[in-house]
């Protein structure tokens, strides 16, 4: 049986997807990269349940992922921003979107990311940060980390 959350699990992966691993998060995410800021340009931009959306951003605020910025007062309202840590999420948001393009796109990239200095577009190359070769899954293994805890 599956545990319920994976906040003890001695993987980076399982333990990430705990803070945003359903697909509204994610969405969150990419909203926030395309230069959303207020909630009800979220809701619109997204189209949920707005407790959902209270809910995620809420959450992403809590990890650290966004930071709330208050730009009103009485009542109050708030902008959301991603963070550094926020930040440190775009290569993963660049590759899921690749991934996508890749596999569910049948017709072609339902949206490029342009280089606004040239127009050009973003590739999809991930390389060694020693010698700069571009790396495939047949071109790396799996070993324990700093971090690796014994199993059980």
């Amino acid at each position: 049986m599956l545990p319920r959350t994976y906040e003890s699990q001695n993987c980076s992966i399982a333990r990430s997807l705990e803070v945003v691993g359903d697909r509204w998060t994610l969405l969150v995410i990419r909203t926030a990269f395309e230069g959303v800021r207020r909630f009800d340009d979220f809701a619109a931009r997204l189209g949920m349940a707005r407790n959902v959306l209270t809910d995620r951003l809420n959450r992403l605020c809590d990890e650290g992922i966004l930071r709330r910025h208050r730009y009103q007062e009485r009542p109050d309202r708030y902008e959301y921003r991603l963070t550094r840590k926020g930040v440190e999420l775009w290569p993963v948001m660049m590759m899921l979107l690749k991934w996508g393009d890749r596999y569910y796109a049948a017709d072609g990239p339902p949206m490029v990311v342009v280089h606004r200095g040239c127009g050009g577009t973003l590739t999809d190359r991930l390389g060694c940060d020693s010698c700069g070769a571009a790396l495939g899954p047949s071109d790396v293994e799996p070993r324990p980390g700093p971090g690796a805890r014994p199993a059980g």
